[in-house]
């Protein structure tokens, strides 16, 4: 039976309706269409978007079917333009302060218009904040012009992580229109799989209620090299607790570990591989940092994490920026180029060892080119601009043209951050793309978005998300596991041989420094000014480090250098003070492995977070909640013994401070 053949058994099944649902024979529900401008279709007693308008049931618009066959339909109909922008992910202009990285709380309308007729691009990142219900109403305005269209494809609409503290563009972003959480690294503090794909299930419905349909995220590196920017966001340097903590989020988002359905939120998992093992600890965003640094043993290492994503049948893989230096795949050295134009990588590894079926995601902006300020820094007097953004590594020389035919022939199937689908119109063109390769990559691209049941339903209802993101349970699971990832690392004894934590707060004077007293007052304590007269002191801390490249757009936003404290540090020079006078609880965020030498020999209590608000803070250190957290990575002695660490190897600190997995409980 053919095809059309098939849809029209399909369609003589008996139909009994209760509500919005229709079932179809016990088997086939009717889906709640969303549609704007397409006209509905009835057949059969069920009902279809005719979204080409050309009157017919086409095998596109049939939602009985399966996505890989709805997908090779409506590509074979495709003009090369439109498959094109298939393979381009841009990025949704707004009315903020840096409007082409889309910042802001609307959308520039004219401008998507623009993007998703005139060059057909139908994925689309967006930084936009607000509201939810004002969120899901921007989403919505987006869909509506895409259902417009020829073909009325729905636009896929990513985002990068908002659920956590640390905000850095370009990599994660707090947002107060979601549940606030610990940072990656905290849950896998917590080390509890079903916590973790509970947060994922959370972030699946947060997202999927104001209309973002792809996670970009988790990052699957291991947290190898101490000094990396980025190690918040992963879940650690062990390969067998990141392997399970990524495996059990990408379960979450996507709505179960059987691969895409209705449910899902499409998890783009990165960086395919080796990230953490960077030069130096310099970051892959930065020309300065553009190398990683592996042997073939940690080659081997950094890949396992990503197993866990391939387990869950993930969605995406993104590849990281790095240049892998010293690396053989199969007795062949490593061509020098940064992951998204390495065949060997992409093709050989990726698709022909671990048989990945998905979509590859290229890394925002590796088409762009990598000018004088972008390699130097911006000229001293002036700041670095979004302008300066380009990390074609290994490939600096290239045309773009050139470029994108060397990714997407390497096995890009859709490059991040450019709406340039007419230089890969060109690129087939002239015979530097195949156009079997193109077709390849958009039956890929639309099958995803057909089993999440996007054609369906791209809408989303903006009162409910409302009540849906940032509802009170979400909120308190979130605050529950900042609170259980925090990891107690010192609480010494006084002279009467009692431990300083936990703290009852009755007919206690506190003396608190990087926390609101009125979470202190609010517990019981009495707030003095003066640490001399109080009976504890509470000092938070930031986490320390540097910025060595502030004349590099991404290097001024990131947390780079030093891991350790000194007395120019505000909060270092507090705990100096109040050591001396009073018993003190020193409290900072474990962003990367610290060395905090000098602070153990000072606090009485040492606590490390993950990202947590004062008022959990204050139940942890008066005793309502428990620290239940152990470390996810060592903690250094000194910054020699992190210099003689190798980039790529986990747990090969000499004579760490605090060992891997190390926490104490009271």
């Amino acid at each position: 039976m053919n095809l059309r053949n098939m849809t029209l058994a399909l369609g003589l099944c008996s139909v009994a309706c209760n509500g919005a649902v229709c079932q179809v024979s016990k088997k086939l529900l009717q889906p709640n269409l969303g549609h704007r401008s397409a006209p509905l279709l009835m057949i059969d007693g069920l009902q279809f978007k005719d979204l080409n308008r050309n009157g017919r049931l086409d095998l596109y618009e049939d939602w009985r079917l399966p996505s890989e066959d709805r997908a090779a339909d409506l590509v074979a109909h495709m003009s090369l333009e439109e498959l094109a922008g298939l393979m381009v992910h841009g990025t949704l202009a707004s009315n903020g302060p840096m409007p082409s990285l889309g910042s802001g709380t609307e959308y520039d309308l004219a401008s998507a218009q623009k993007m998703i007729f005139d060059e057909h691009v139908s994925a689309f990142i967006t930084r936009l904040h607000g509201p939810a219900r004002d969120f899901a109403i921007q989403n919505n305005a987006i869909q509506k012009l895409a259902e417009q269209t020829r073909w009325g494809i729905p636009v896929l609409i990513s985002s990068d992580p908002r659920h956590h503290f640390q905000q850095v563009i370009g990599a994660s972003s707090k947002d107060a229109s979601f549940s606030l959480w610990p940072e990656p690294l905290g849950l896998a503090a917590i080390n509890d799989d079903s916590l973790t794909r509970h947060f994922g299930d959370i972030v699946r419905r947060e997202y999927s209620a104001v209309g973002i349909r792809e996670s970009l995220a988790p990052q699957a590196d291991l947290a190898t090299e101490p000094r990396w920017a980025r190690i918040n966001g992963t879940f650690g340097e062990d390969t067998d607790r990141a392997r399970r903590m990524v495996q059990a989020y990408v379960a979450g988002v996507q709505n179960g570990a059987d691969g895409l359905n209705p449910g899902s939120v499409v998890a783009v998992v990165k960086h395919w591989v080796g990230y953490g093992a960077v030069k130096d600890g310099w970051d892959s965003h930065n020309y300065y940092g553009r190398f990683a640094v592996l042997s073939d043993k940690g080659f081997a290492l950094h890949q396992v994490p990503f197993t866990g994503a391939f387990a869950a049948h993930v969605g995406g893989i993104m590849p990281t920026y790095a240049i892998l230096q010293e690396v053989n795949l199969d007795g062949k050295p490593m061509e020098q180029v940064g992951a998204g134009y390495n065949k060997q990588l992409l093709s050989d590894l990726l698709r022909g060892h671990y048989h990945f079926q998905g979509v590859v995601v290229g890394d925002w902006a590796i088409t762009d080119d990598c000018d004088a300020t972008c390699r130097n820094g911006a000229p001293v007097g002036s700041k670095p601009t979004p302008a300066d953004i380009g990390m074609p590594w290994g490939v600096e020389d290239l045309t773009p043209a050139q470029r994108f035919a060397k990714a997407i022939n390497a096995g890009i199937d859709q490059l991040g951050g450019t709406e340039r689908s007419d230089t890969i119109v060109e690129d087939v063109r002239k015979g530097l793309i195949p156009e079997s390769r193109v077709r390849e990559a958009a039956v890929r691209i639309l099958t995803q978005k057909f089993a999440i049941g996007l054609f369906e339903q791209p809408y989303v209802d903006a009162e409910k998300a409302a009540s849906i993101a940032a509802n009170p349970g979400f909120v308190q699971d979130g605050e529950d596991a900042q609170i259980r990832a925090v990891v107690l690392l010192e609480n010494k004894r006084s002279k009467e041989g009692t431990q300083l934590l936990p703290i009852k707060p009755q007919g206690k004077k506190i003396y608190v420094y990087g926390i609101d007293p009125a979470e202190a007052e609010a517990c019981g304590f009495t707030v003095v000014k003066d640490p001399a007269s109080a009976d504890v002191a509470v000092v938070r801390a930031p986490a320390p480090y540097e910025s060595e490249h502030k004349n590099y757009f991404f290097g001024s936003r990131q947390h780079e250098g030093r891991l350790n404290f000194v007395t120019a540090d505000p909060a270092y020079a507090e705990l100096l003070k109040t050591s001396s006078a009073v018993p003190t609880v020193f409290v900072t965020t474990l962003e990367r492995p610290l060395i905090l030498t000098n602070v153990q020999s000072k606090a009485t209590a040492l606590l490390g977070d993950f990202g947590i608000d004062d008022k959990s803070l204050m139940k942890l250190i008066t005793g309502v909640a428990k620290p239940m957290g152990t470390l996810p990575f060592e903690l250094p002695s000194s910054a020699q013994s992190v210099k003689e660490q190798k980039e790529d190897m986990p747990h090969d600190s000499i004579h760490p401070l605090y060992p891997f997995g190390y926490g104490l409980k009271y």
